[in-house]
């Protein structure tokens, strides 16, 4: 058979046989769907790599506050407050980040643990509908043992 071509009008522009042109609608209709899905796809993957960052920094920060506090309670505070802080920063404080300081016995030389958890959502992209990914992490900081006029200590 034959290959079909445009014909040229009598305006001098090319027309195409009408079959031509639902073809090109019916790979369209094809195409574009999976194009679609793998858009939000990489959006979505994109937005659980930043919940990801996000979790990892707040831990860290947090968990390098309350190492430089001077008694476990004060450890706690600073830790959950500048926990908070970084999350603002990174957009996360709706109020599903759960940040945990566990001073541990709260001594020279000791470790300090920031836990975070929290939930990255996914409600409005299409096709995630009510979708939620749990991202988690945690930091261990040792207290320096070097310190020097730690108040915590001076009443020993």
């Amino acid at each position: 058979m034959p290959a079909r071509t445009a014909r040229l009008t009598d305006s001098g522009t090319r027309s195409w046989p009408s079959h031509r042109r639902g073809q090109a609608l019916v790979e369209t209709a094809l195409v574009v769907p999976l194009l679609l899905t793998l858009a939000f796809g990489v959006v979505a993957a994109g937005r659980v790599a930043h919940g990801k960052m996000a979790v990892e920094a707040i831990a860290r920060e947090a968990a390098r506050v309350a190492s430089m506090a001077d008694t476990a309670a004060d450890a706690r505070a600073h830790g959950l407050a500048r926990g908070r802080e970084v999350a603002a920063g990174y957009g996360l404080d709706d109020g599903s980040l759960d940040v945990r300081i566990e001073p541990g016995a709260f001594s020279r030389g000791g470790e300090v643990r920031a836990s975070v958890h929290g939930d990255v959502a996914l409600d409005d992209l299409p096709l995630l509908n009510r979708t939620h990914v749990r991202v988690s992490s945690d930091h261990v900081e040792r207290i320096d043992a070097y310190r020097s006029r730690w108040r915590g200590e001076r009443n020993r």
